[in-house]
């Protein structure tokens, strides 16, 4: 990846508003483009716009939506959510930013819903996982990223929005005034097409498929399985730093506690949340799995042979049945089913007396109330009772949290603290709202920032543009 300066020669064509990337951040800067009434072309370096959107559950979090108060929800609100982030973090989080977006969020999620009828549902189910107060995860029927994918694409058409794929972008060309002038297109027959633009919405992923930059910034996730998009190899960031972009929250990033051993499926962490827990080889737990899925990867792939068993049952089973990915997990034939203690210690071969002891000690955490050894609360409602499901795991990094710094309007700012004539960041490429550390993600949180950026990043490149383009001096 590399930074070119603008020598004056033509470019094949010139487009307002170029996005580089077609995941939901892309796509959804792309729709917010073409529904002001500016001309925008997407670049996605894929046969078909997936990025590590397709890779998730598709659900995005927004407080105060009109999915909640159908739902009866009538008492959450961006501030209740900016404080949930916040408490999350460990307020190494900046509130007034964090609600900003908690803001954008709800109004990005009834527009996606109300103006280009994306299926979006309230998730209900999902009220309980770590750092949400309230049920306010919106997804597609399956809980899929591949459905929110193609409902986005299919927006971004209905809207007038072009979509160009095989087309990877391997360099920005700048001025001297630090204005982007246009890309570098590689094709795959080896073509390269020089496309100018007038504003342009970097959109492409985060670091996780580079392990120079793991190394770099996050090593204690180097023993991890990676999850990710291989395109995930930190464009945006190179291009920023090189232009002067000021960057934050590197060492942030989304780990996950529960990828199918073998299968790269991801187990809901419903699984955790309705009462389930995880033991090592050994049949012994080993942290508090209730703090949250990203900052467990990490104790999962410190675990001997770095694996573990997550262990729920029937009833939790059935809480997570609807979620696509479960299904998948199922069909894969991943889960062990036993009738009793004895039957699963046998099934997943650890010690019976070892597992039957961490099952009493967590059944005395319940009847007194109290945390267990490693500081969890677990909920009486949520026992677990035969018969039992177990499932192997590994620790897994999915995707940075940590990027380069935007304004309220998306727009990439320098590092003396003024922002770039017409480049623009979400998603991936921009610095998310989960601080510096694995422990500070919540469920949705990429999402979140991935589709608000992206709009608010559309909007404005759109209304820098048509301003140009009436005569007057860019927004």
């Amino acid at each position: 990846m590399s930074i070119e300066t603008f020598d004056g020669a033509a470019f094949e064509f010139t487009v307002p508003v170029l996005v580089a990337g077609g995941g939901a951040c892309g796509l959804t800067a792309a729709l917010a483009a073409a529904e002001a009434g500016a001309q925008v072309l997407v670049l996605e370096r894929d046969p078909v716009p997936l990025g590590t959107t397709a890779m998730s559950s598709g659900l995005i979090p927004a407080a105060g939506t009109r999915a909640q108060r159908a739902a009866g929800i009538t008492d959450d609100s961006p501030e209740r959510f900016a404080d949930d982030l916040v408490d999350k973090v460990g307020n190494a989080l900046d509130r007034e930013r964090a609600l900003h977006v908690c803001a954008q969020s709800t109004v990005t999620v009834d527009w996606l819903i109300d103006v280009h009828h994306l299926p979006l549902t309230l998730f209900e189910a999902a009220g309980s996982l770590p750092g949400h107060s309230r049920s306010r995860l919106h997804g597609t029927p399956n809980r899929t990223g591949e459905e929110l994918m193609a409902s986005l694409q299919d927006a971004v058409i209905a809207a007038g929005g072009d979509i160009m794929t095989d087309a990877r972008v391997s360099a920005l060309i700048v001025d001297d005034v630090r204005r982007v002038r246009g890309v570098k297109v590689d094709r795959p027959d080896g073509s390269v097409e020089r496309i100018g633009c007038d504003t342009l919405i970097l959109a492409t992923c985060g670091y996780a498929a580079s392990e120079r930059l793991i190394a770099r910034h996050i090593p204690e996730i180097q023993a991890a399985v990676t999850h990710t998009h291989p395109a995930s190899r930190g464009d945006a960031l190179a291009w920023g730093e090189a232009m002067g972009a000021a960057t934050g929250d590197l060492t942030g990033y989304q780990g996950h506690g529960n990828l199918a051993a073998g299968h790269g499926l991801l187990v809901s962490w419903l699984s955790i949340t309705e009462g389930g827990f995880q033991v090592n080889a050994g049949g012994e737990r080993f942290s508090d799995e209730g703090l949250g899925y990203s900052e467990q990867a990490t104790h999962v792939a410190a675990q001997p042979d770095a694996f573990a068993w997550t262990i729920y049952d029937q009833r939790v089973h059935a809480v997570m049945t609807p979620i696509a990915e479960y299904r998948d997990v199922v069909a894969a034939g991943a889960l062990r089913h036993a009738d009793d203690i004895a039957d699963l210690a046998e099934q997943i071969r650890v010690p019976e007396d070892i597992l039957a002891r961490e099952f009493a000690l967590i059944d005395a955490a319940i009847e007194s109330g109290e945390p267990d050894r490693f500081g969890r609360r677990f909920i009486p409602t949520r026992r677990l009772a035969p018969p039992f499901v177990a499932v192997k795991v590994n620790g897994a990094l999915f995707h940075t949290q940590g990027g380069l710094e935007v304004d309220h309007d998306a727009r990439v700012m320098a590092t003396d603290g003024t922002t770039f004539p017409n480049l623009f960041a979400g998603g991936g490429a921009a610095r998310g709202l989960s601080g510096p550390t694995a422990a500070g993600y919540v469920a949705g949180n990429g999402l979140m920032t991935a589709t608000t950026l992206g709009r608010l990043a559309g909007q404005a490149a759109a209304q820098q543009v048509l301003s140009l383009h009436n005569g007057s001096r860019p927004a």
